[in-house]
């Protein structure tokens, strides 16, 4: 059964105010996960952006894409090695490395806001000098060539969103410490960018359906967390795992100028826009 003429007016003026709110200003998608992996949920994500577009929203997706990297190392007989959750990337990975993520995935996800009637330009970190980034360096583990950023020049993300287009960036950045691209990770070049942007919202799209206090109970989710509670739910064990370096990355947007900061679930199809033009919303919101 249709949703009625009713029904579609009553969400259309419920968006009404959210779509004001938003209006001019800039909101940082990372994607990755399974909304990347399933064609559903690919299209989703687009049409949420060319929708968000459309309504004077300044759209700005930050893409992983671990999957089809681990693919492309597969198919030339190189396995997928992590440390710490990091990819390790040595010279021939991080050629395969750049390959996939500047090239395929990124041009993938342009082509397909396109056809969606969009308009998108696909860039990477070492464009303009977008991200410059040093070897990451951690409890004395060799991570290979995984870096961390230390500079961030978005002038040339403002022009593209100055234009009309939404900038799809990829997260390969500059070394400045020695001549030689590094692999960054997709939420911290994401925050990072929020905050070079003086963005409204930061939205981190992964596999689960935010902070949950039971991680095997998705109904313990944790809707709203103000920045002075984290340290409490950190001690308690609640954050923990791979949700530290996302909720860290949440906090670092918020305290350097980022309004607010959302941890949701990619699973669920046009999360982005329950979240930005609905009451509802969905995921974990950092106030």
């Amino acid at each position: 059964m249709g949703v009625s003429g009713i029904d579609q007016a009553a969400v259309l003026t419920e968006a009404l105010p959210y779509i004001q709110k938003y209006n001019g200003k800039t909101v940082v998608i990372k994607y990755g996960g399974n909304a990347m992996v399933s064609e559903e949920l690919k299209t989703a994500v687009i049409n949420d952006a060319v929708l968000l577009t459309l309504v004077g929203v300044r759209v700005v997706i930050v893409h992983g894409g671990g999957p089809e990297i681990s693919d492309m190392l597969k198919k030339i007989g190189k396995e997928s090695k992590f440390v710490n959750g990091l990819r390790y990337t040595d010279e021939e990975s991080m050629d395969i490395v750049q390959m996939v993520l500047c090239g395929k995935v990124n041009k993938d996800l342009v082509s397909l806001i396109n056809r969606a009637g969009g308009k998108a330009v696909g860039l990477c970190g070492l464009d303009g000098g977008l991200f410059k980034a040093v070897k990451h360096v951690d409890d004395g583990f060799d991570y290979g060539l995984v870096g961390d950023i230390e500079e961030v020049n978005a002038d040339m993300v403002m022009d593209v969103l100055d234009k009309g287009y939404i900038p799809v960036i990829s997260t390969v950045a500059e070394g400045i410490d020695k001549e030689t691209a590094y692999n960054i990770n997709a939420d911290i070049a994401a925050s990072k960018l929020a905050v070079a942007l003086s963005a409204e919202k930061l939205i981190l799209l992964t596999d689960v359906r935010g902070l949950l206090r039971d991680p095997k109970d998705e109904s313990t989710l944790i809707k709203e967390v103000a920045l002075s509670a984290v340290p409490g739910l950190t001690k308690e064990g609640i954050i923990k795992g791979g949700m530290i370096p996302k909720v860290e990355c949440c906090v670092e947007a918020m305290r350097n100028g980022v309004r607010r900061a959302n941890i949701q679930d990619g699973r669920v199809p046009h999360s982005i826009l329950i979240e930005l033009l609905s009451d509802e919303g969905v995921g974990t919101m950092f106030v």
